[in-house]
Protein backbone atom coordinates (compact mmCIF):
# COMPACT_ATOMS: atom_id res chain seq x y z
CA UNK A 1 0.00 0.00 0.00
CA UNK A 2 3.24 2.68 0.94
CA UNK A 3 4.14 1.93 -2.70
CA UNK A 4 0.70 2.47 -4.24
CA UNK A 5 0.90 5.78 -2.36
CA UNK A 6 4.19 6.45 -3.40
CA UNK A 7 2.78 6.49 -6.91
CA UNK A 8 -0.09 8.55 -6.15
CA UNK A 9 2.31 11.34 -4.92
CA UNK A 10 4.40 11.33 -7.83
CA UNK A 11 1.13 11.32 -9.73
CA UNK A 12 0.04 14.66 -8.22
CA UNK A 13 3.36 16.16 -8.17
CA UNK A 14 3.44 15.55 -11.90
CA UNK A 15 -0.30 16.85 -12.67
CA UNK A 16 0.62 20.18 -10.29
CA UNK A 17 4.21 20.60 -12.57
CA UNK A 18 2.06 20.35 -15.74
CA UNK A 19 -0.04 22.44 -14.89
CA UNK A 20 1.67 25.53 -13.84
CA UNK A 21 3.90 24.69 -16.78
CA UNK A 22 1.79 26.31 -18.71
CA UNK A 23 1.87 30.14 -17.37
CA UNK A 24 5.64 29.61 -16.38
CA UNK A 25 6.60 28.45 -20.27
CA UNK A 26 4.56 31.59 -21.55
CA UNK A 27 5.60 33.98 -19.16
CA UNK A 28 9.28 32.23 -19.95
CA UNK A 29 8.33 33.23 -23.83
CA UNK A 30 7.61 36.84 -22.52
CA UNK A 31 10.52 37.43 -20.30
CA UNK A 32 13.06 36.45 -23.51
CA UNK A 33 11.59 39.27 -25.78
CA UNK A 34 11.10 41.82 -23.18
CA UNK A 35 13.90 44.66 -24.03
CA UNK A 36 14.75 46.42 -20.67
CA UNK A 37 15.65 45.28 -17.32
CA UNK A 38 12.74 47.15 -15.38
CA UNK A 39 9.93 45.58 -18.21
CA UNK A 40 11.82 42.35 -17.24
CA UNK A 41 11.18 42.43 -13.46
CA UNK A 42 7.46 42.89 -13.88
CA UNK A 43 7.49 39.66 -16.00
CA UNK A 44 10.01 37.82 -13.10
CA UNK A 45 7.39 39.02 -10.55
CA UNK A 46 4.50 37.10 -12.37
CA UNK A 47 7.07 34.05 -12.78
CA UNK A 48 7.41 33.86 -9.13
CA UNK A 49 3.64 34.07 -8.54
CA UNK A 50 3.58 31.06 -10.41
CA UNK A 51 6.01 29.29 -9.06
CA UNK A 52 4.68 30.19 -5.34
CA UNK A 53 1.07 28.68 -6.59
CA UNK A 54 2.93 26.01 -7.98
CA UNK A 55 4.41 25.30 -4.19
CA UNK A 56 1.49 25.85 -2.39
CA UNK A 57 -0.59 23.49 -4.54
CA UNK A 58 2.06 20.58 -3.88
CA UNK A 59 1.96 22.01 -0.48
CA UNK A 60 -1.77 21.48 -0.36
CA UNK A 61 -1.66 17.78 -1.38
CA UNK A 62 0.99 17.27 0.99
CA UNK A 63 -0.44 18.29 4.13
CA UNK A 64 -3.27 16.14 3.47
CA UNK A 65 -2.41 13.26 1.38
CA UNK A 66 1.34 12.42 3.14
CA UNK A 67 0.15 14.17 6.48
CA UNK A 68 3.46 14.56 7.87
CA UNK A 69 4.47 14.55 11.77
CA UNK A 70 6.07 17.84 11.68
CA UNK A 71 6.62 19.95 14.70
CA UNK A 72 8.05 23.27 13.95
CA UNK A 73 9.75 26.51 16.08
CA UNK A 74 9.89 29.97 14.23
CA UNK A 75 11.18 33.29 15.10
CA UNK A 76 8.46 36.04 15.13
CA UNK A 77 8.05 38.78 12.62
CA UNK A 78 9.06 37.33 9.33
CA UNK A 79 7.67 38.77 6.52
CA UNK A 80 7.50 38.25 2.76
CA UNK A 81 8.68 41.61 2.40
CA UNK A 82 11.77 41.19 3.70
CA UNK A 83 15.37 39.93 2.80
CA UNK A 84 16.66 36.11 3.97
CA UNK A 85 19.69 34.25 4.34
CA UNK A 86 18.71 31.11 5.43
CA UNK A 87 21.23 28.24 5.99
CA UNK A 88 20.51 24.76 6.88
CA UNK A 89 21.45 21.14 7.31
CA UNK A 90 21.07 18.62 4.78
CA UNK A 91 19.50 15.18 5.14
CA UNK A 92 16.99 14.50 1.92
CA UNK A 93 15.29 15.96 -0.78
CA UNK A 94 12.53 16.03 1.56
CA UNK A 95 14.66 19.34 2.97
CA UNK A 96 13.18 20.94 0.78
CA UNK A 97 9.35 20.64 0.69
CA UNK A 98 9.65 20.62 4.69
CA UNK A 99 11.42 23.89 4.34
CA UNK A 100 8.50 25.18 2.04
CA UNK A 101 5.94 23.78 3.83
CA UNK A 102 6.75 26.18 7.09
CA UNK A 103 8.48 29.38 5.40
CA UNK A 104 5.94 29.41 2.22
CA UNK A 105 4.56 33.06 1.89
CA UNK A 106 6.07 33.74 5.46
CA UNK A 107 9.27 34.64 3.62
CA UNK A 108 9.83 35.84 -0.07
CA UNK A 109 10.20 33.75 -2.72
CA UNK A 110 12.93 31.29 -2.02
CA UNK A 111 16.08 30.97 -4.38
CA UNK A 112 18.48 27.85 -3.66
CA UNK A 113 21.59 27.04 -4.96
CA UNK A 114 21.72 24.29 -7.50
CA UNK A 115 24.21 21.77 -9.35
CA UNK A 116 24.84 22.92 -12.81
CA UNK A 117 22.92 19.36 -13.96
CA UNK A 118 19.34 19.82 -12.44
CA UNK A 119 18.91 22.47 -15.42
CA UNK A 120 18.07 19.58 -17.64
CA UNK A 121 15.27 18.11 -15.41
CA UNK A 122 12.28 18.75 -17.95
CA UNK A 123 10.05 21.99 -16.77
CA UNK A 124 11.42 22.49 -13.32
CA UNK A 125 14.93 23.22 -14.46
CA UNK A 126 13.08 25.48 -17.22
CA UNK A 127 11.36 27.38 -14.07
CA UNK A 128 14.64 27.36 -12.23
CA UNK A 129 16.41 28.98 -14.87
CA UNK A 130 13.76 31.38 -15.77
CA UNK A 131 13.63 32.32 -12.39
CA UNK A 132 17.30 33.13 -12.01
CA UNK A 133 18.47 30.74 -9.37
CA UNK A 134 21.75 30.26 -9.18
CA UNK A 135 23.49 27.37 -11.17
CA UNK A 136 26.69 26.54 -9.68
CA UNK A 137 29.25 24.14 -11.28
CA UNK A 138 31.31 23.45 -8.35
CA UNK A 139 34.79 22.45 -9.80
CA UNK A 140 37.41 20.24 -7.78
CA UNK A 141 40.21 21.67 -6.05
CA UNK A 142 42.44 20.33 -8.75
CA UNK A 143 40.04 21.57 -11.58
CA UNK A 144 40.87 25.03 -9.81
CA UNK A 145 44.39 24.62 -9.21
CA UNK A 146 45.25 24.34 -13.19
CA UNK A 147 42.64 27.00 -13.99
CA UNK A 148 42.59 29.19 -11.24
CA UNK A 149 39.61 31.52 -13.66
CA UNK A 150 37.21 28.69 -12.93
CA UNK A 151 37.20 29.83 -9.16
CA UNK A 152 35.15 33.06 -9.86
CA UNK A 153 32.51 31.21 -12.08
CA UNK A 154 30.91 30.14 -9.42
CA UNK A 155 31.36 33.80 -7.39
CA UNK A 156 29.90 35.75 -10.37
CA UNK A 157 26.95 33.31 -10.12
CA UNK A 158 26.19 34.60 -6.24
CA UNK A 159 26.97 38.01 -7.19
CA UNK A 160 24.31 37.99 -9.73
CA UNK A 161 21.91 36.20 -7.12
CA UNK A 162 22.44 39.44 -4.82
CA UNK A 163 21.97 41.13 -7.59
CA UNK A 164 18.82 40.28 -7.93
CA UNK A 165 18.04 40.46 -4.01
CA UNK A 166 18.46 44.46 -4.07
CA UNK A 167 16.19 44.60 -6.81
CA UNK A 168 13.02 42.54 -5.10
CA UNK A 169 12.75 40.67 -1.96
CA UNK A 170 14.24 37.58 -2.39
CA UNK A 171 15.08 34.70 0.48
CA UNK A 172 18.73 32.76 -0.10
CA UNK A 173 18.16 29.33 0.69
CA UNK A 174 22.02 27.70 1.22
CA UNK A 175 22.48 24.21 2.27
CA UNK A 176 25.86 24.95 3.95
CA UNK A 177 27.16 21.42 3.87
CA UNK A 178 27.03 20.98 -0.48
CA UNK A 179 25.37 17.92 -0.06
CA UNK A 180 23.09 15.22 2.03
CA UNK A 181 24.38 13.91 4.83
CA UNK A 182 25.20 10.62 5.03
CA UNK A 183 27.69 8.05 7.79
CA UNK A 184 30.27 7.27 4.90
CA UNK A 185 30.05 10.96 3.65
CA UNK A 186 30.78 12.22 7.03
CA UNK A 187 33.58 9.37 7.20
CA UNK A 188 35.33 10.55 3.73
CA UNK A 189 35.40 13.82 5.41
CA UNK A 190 36.87 12.95 8.55
CA UNK A 191 34.15 15.91 10.10
CA UNK A 192 34.08 16.80 13.67
CA UNK A 193 30.98 16.55 13.56
CA UNK A 194 28.73 13.63 14.46
CA UNK A 195 25.26 14.56 12.51
CA UNK A 196 27.19 17.08 10.17
CA UNK A 197 28.82 17.54 7.23
CA UNK A 198 31.66 20.21 7.19
CA UNK A 199 30.11 23.58 6.70
CA UNK A 200 31.38 25.05 3.46
CA UNK A 201 31.55 28.70 3.70
CA UNK A 202 32.24 30.29 0.96
CA UNK A 203 29.08 31.13 -0.79
CA UNK A 204 27.30 31.78 2.81
CA UNK A 205 30.26 34.93 3.69
CA UNK A 206 29.80 36.09 -0.11
CA UNK A 207 26.32 36.51 0.16
CA UNK A 208 26.80 38.01 3.93
CA UNK A 209 29.69 40.48 2.70
CA UNK A 210 27.25 41.64 -0.58
CA UNK A 211 24.16 41.83 0.80
CA UNK A 212 24.61 42.04 4.45
CA UNK A 213 23.16 45.38 4.78
CA UNK A 214 20.54 45.03 3.31
CA UNK A 215 19.32 41.62 4.42
CA UNK A 216 17.04 41.22 7.98
CA UNK A 217 18.96 38.30 9.54
CA UNK A 218 19.60 35.04 9.07
CA UNK A 219 17.46 32.08 9.42
CA UNK A 220 19.56 29.17 10.86
CA UNK A 221 17.19 26.11 10.54
CA UNK A 222 17.70 22.65 12.12
CA UNK A 223 16.25 19.56 10.71
CA UNK A 224 15.86 16.41 12.57
CA UNK A 225 14.96 12.98 11.18
CA UNK A 226 13.17 10.57 13.49
CA UNK A 227 14.23 8.07 11.05
CA UNK A 228 18.12 7.80 11.03
CA UNK A 229 17.75 7.39 6.96
CA UNK A 230 15.43 9.45 5.30
CA UNK A 231 14.65 9.39 1.60
CA UNK A 232 12.21 11.75 -0.48
CA UNK A 233 10.81 7.91 -2.17
CA UNK A 234 9.61 7.16 1.57
CA UNK A 235 8.53 10.66 1.96
CA UNK A 236 6.06 10.55 -0.82
CA UNK A 237 5.38 6.69 0.14
CA UNK A 238 3.99 8.32 3.48
CA UNK A 239 6.72 6.43 5.82
CA UNK A 240 8.13 9.06 6.90
CA UNK A 241 8.37 9.12 10.44
CA UNK A 242 8.24 12.40 13.19
CA UNK A 243 10.29 15.61 11.52
CA UNK A 244 11.14 18.51 13.39
CA UNK A 245 12.47 21.74 12.11
CA UNK A 246 13.49 24.44 14.36
CA UNK A 247 14.75 28.31 13.07
CA UNK A 248 16.13 30.86 14.82
CA UNK A 249 16.87 34.35 14.07
CA UNK A 250 20.43 35.33 14.03
CA UNK A 251 21.58 39.19 13.69
CA UNK A 252 24.28 39.65 10.96
CA UNK A 253 27.15 40.57 12.53
CA UNK A 254 28.85 43.72 11.85
CA UNK A 255 32.17 42.61 11.44
CA UNK A 256 30.51 40.61 8.31
CA UNK A 257 30.18 43.92 6.33
CA UNK A 258 33.83 45.50 6.50
CA UNK A 259 35.17 42.61 4.61
CA UNK A 260 35.66 40.30 1.18
CA UNK A 261 36.06 36.39 2.33
CA UNK A 262 38.31 35.67 -0.67
CA UNK A 263 40.45 38.87 -0.81
CA UNK A 264 41.16 38.68 3.60
CA UNK A 265 42.70 36.35 5.34
CA UNK A 266 41.74 37.34 8.68
CA UNK A 267 38.23 37.71 7.51
CA UNK A 268 38.63 34.44 6.14
CA UNK A 269 39.82 32.75 9.79
CA UNK A 270 37.14 34.70 11.30
CA UNK A 271 34.40 33.50 9.38
CA UNK A 272 35.13 29.70 9.80
CA UNK A 273 35.38 30.21 13.02
CA UNK A 274 32.13 32.03 13.21
CA UNK A 275 30.51 29.20 11.46
CA UNK A 276 32.21 26.29 12.86
CA UNK A 277 31.02 27.53 16.43
CA UNK A 278 27.54 27.32 14.45
CA UNK A 279 27.54 24.18 13.25
CA UNK A 280 28.88 23.06 16.50
CA UNK A 281 26.10 24.07 18.35
CA UNK A 282 23.76 22.36 15.97
CA UNK A 283 25.42 18.97 16.24
CA UNK A 284 24.57 19.13 20.15
CA UNK A 285 21.09 20.09 19.14
CA UNK A 286 20.53 17.52 16.86
CA UNK A 287 22.72 14.65 19.64
CA UNK A 288 20.54 15.73 22.48
CA UNK A 289 17.57 14.74 20.26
Amino acid sequence: MSTLKGLVSVLLLVITTLFWSVPLILLTLLKLITPTRPLRLIVLRGLNGVALNWIGANLWWMRHWLKPQLSVSLPAGLSPEQRWLVISNHRSWTDIFMLLMVLHRRIPMPRFFLKQQLIWIPIVGLAWWALEYPFMRRYSRAQIERNPRLAHIDRQETERLCERAREMPLAIFNFVEGTRFTPAKRAAQNSPFRHLLRPKAGGVAQVLSLLGEQLDGILDVTLHYANPDPTFWGFLCGREGPITLEARRIEVPGWMLDSHYHDDPHYKECFHSWLNALWQEKDQALESR
